[in-house]
This record gives structure tokens, sequence and C-alpha cells, in this order.
């Protein structure tokens, strides 16, 4: 016996709701595919910052400040880089961020001077990027290195000062003498960074006592300072007047100079005229010198003039004579 069946196929259709839920699914990944691809591509950069875009691990751009666009999924990626903020470098002591406090490392404030005693110095450093690529990329952790740099070009510079002027007046020079170091070595490891300041923050002994030592040195040296500063004072106040008398006492021996020219000039013309009256009457002239003479010398003798003849003694005195004549 034979039975036949009319076999037929069912198909499920779709209806209209199932096709609607599809299509919102569809959108709804759509949407979020093309949030992904946005927000892949497109990137800020502020004022501070540059972006450094590399292709494929290779850098291809540096962006400044502003909205760009890159390619999506890794192919581009951006590493931002403050080129315009100033970072800083603590050695000697530690700022606590929260609450401003700080508080020493020994470890790397304590160091040897070159007269072989112990100081404390804090040393506070300014530094900023100046080439973003080679920051990123020319080394693992440039800062670091730095500080490193730092560490060891002020033990070397420190060493070669002696005590009193790391802690008095040699603190300016020292830190120039540390970032022209610091920039020499920083052309030489090339990794991007530049030094913007570099400061001594304190310098001290290790000890309350040599401390206080040495803060009397400095009250000694205040003290000097003063003293000088009143020496030059009084300097100024009395070379002026020095040279007044000096001018006087030149002025007056100048006179007296011109005073002895003159009295010898009479008398070599009185001696002249003298002589001349010598040559014409040599004997009296003679008689009478000798009376002169006389007289200068024994102001109070009486000059009398044998004028006896034939026997007959007579002395005249010279005196009566000056009387008429006076």
């Amino acid at each position: 016996m034979n039975f036949s069946f009319n076999q037929k196929k069912v198909v499920n259709v779709p209806s209209d709701k199932n096709k609607t839920a599809l299509k919102i699914v569809i959108a709804i990944f759509a949407v979020i595919f093309a949030v992904a691809l946005i927000s892949t591509c497109i990137y800020t950069v502020n004022d501070q910052e540059v972006g450094v875009v590399t292709t494929f691990g290779k850098v291809t751009a540096i962006t400044e400040a502003g909205v760009h666009v890159k390619l999506p999924f890794g192919i581009q990626q951006v590493q931002k880089t403050k080129v315009n903020a100033i970072y800083k470098i603590e050695l000697g002591y530690k700022t606590d961020d929260k609450t401003g406090e700080t508080y020493t490392v020994e470890s790397e404030s304590k160091m040897i001077t070159g007269d072989f005693n112990i100081v404390n110095v804090d040393f506070f450093i300014e530094y900023r990027i100046a080439d973003p690529v080679k920051y990123l990329y020319s080394s693992k952790s440039p800062d670091s290195i730095l500080k490193m740099l730092a560490q060891s070009q002020i033990r070397s510079v420190i060493s070669s000062y002696k005590i009193d002027d790391i802690l008095t007046t040699g603190k300016s020079e020292i830190q120039g003498l540390v970032k022209d170091m610091l920039i020499q070595e920083l052309e030489v490891y090339d990794i991007g960074l530049s030094i913007s300041d570099v400061r001594i923050q304190d310098s001290e002994p290790p000890t309350v006592e040599v401390n206080n030592a040495f803060k009397a040195v400095e009250t000694a040296k205040q003290g000097m300072d003063t003293a000088l500063n009143n020496a030059t004072a009084y300097e100024n106040e009395k070379i002026p007047l020095a040279n007044t008398e000096k001018d006087k006492l030149i002025q007056h021996a100048n006179y007296q100079m011109q005073a002895r020219i003159n009295e010898a000039r009479q008398q070599i013309a009185m001696f002249e005229a003298m002589y001349s009256e010598y040559e014409l009457n040599p004997e009296i002239t003679r008689i009478r010198m000798y009376f002169e003479a006389i007289e200068v010398i024994f102001p109070n003798a009486k000059i009398y003039i044998d004028a006896s003849e034939n026997g007959v003694e007579k002395l005249l005195p010279l005196e009566s004579f000056y009387t008429q004549l006076g």
C-alpha cells in the first residue's frame, strides 16, 4: 500500500519588528564605531605642549597647540610633551607637595670641601625641555640622568672650594660654575634638556657648634667692613684738608726758595761790587773789610785808629765819627 505525502518547507520570514530592531543595533554599532574612530583620529595640544607624532613607531611630525588629526587604530600615535613648562630638581632637600614643608636629604646635601671639611649644601635647579624628540626617545629617563649629572658636577665644584667661601662670599661663583658645567655635560649627553637656573638654597656646617663659629666669623667680617667704611669716610674727609695744607706748605716753600735766591743774587751783586772796589783800591778796601768784620764779630767793641806820628801816640775813637756822620 503506497502512501504519498506532500511535504512543504516552512520559511521563517522576519517580522517588521525584528527588522527595526536589527537596524537599531546596526546603527548603534555604527555610532560606536564612528565615535571610536573619531576619538583615535582627533587629539588636542594645549599652549604649554607640543605633540610628537609617530607613524609605525617612527617620528613623523611635531604639532603645535590646537586640534589635530592622526591616523586611527594605532597607526599613528601622539605623545604630548610640555616644552614651555619649567621643571625643578631639589638636591639636598625635598618639599612635600601637599603640606609645602621641606625635609633634609643628607645623602645628597653632605659634601667634602677643598680644605677637607664637611658641609651641607642644598641646590635648586630649574630646567626645561629643549628638544621633545630627544627627550622622549634618546634616553629612558632624561630627568634622572640630569639629576645624577647635577650631583656629580656639584660635588666636583664644592670639593675645589674652601668651606669659608662656600658659606659666605663664594656662593654666586659656585652657582655660575655648576651651571656652566651642567650645560657642557648636557651638550655631550644630548638628551633634549636645557638648564634655566642653578641656585644654592642653603649652605651650613653639619653641627650647631661649627655653624655658630661661622656665624661669629661672618659677624666679624661685617664688623671689619664697617670699620673699613668708616676709615674710608675719614680718609675722604681728611684728604682734602691735607691737600690744602700741603698746597700752603708748597707755596710757603716756594716763597722762601725765591727769597733765598733773591738774597743770594743780592749778595752776589754786593760781592761783585766790592770786588770791583777792591780792584781799584785794594789796600783801603782790605782795611775797610777788616773793620767791618771786627764790628760784626765784636759788636760791642770800641774801635780806635792809631794816628801816632813822630813818637806821639794818638788813638782816635772810631765811634765818634759814626756819631757825627749819623
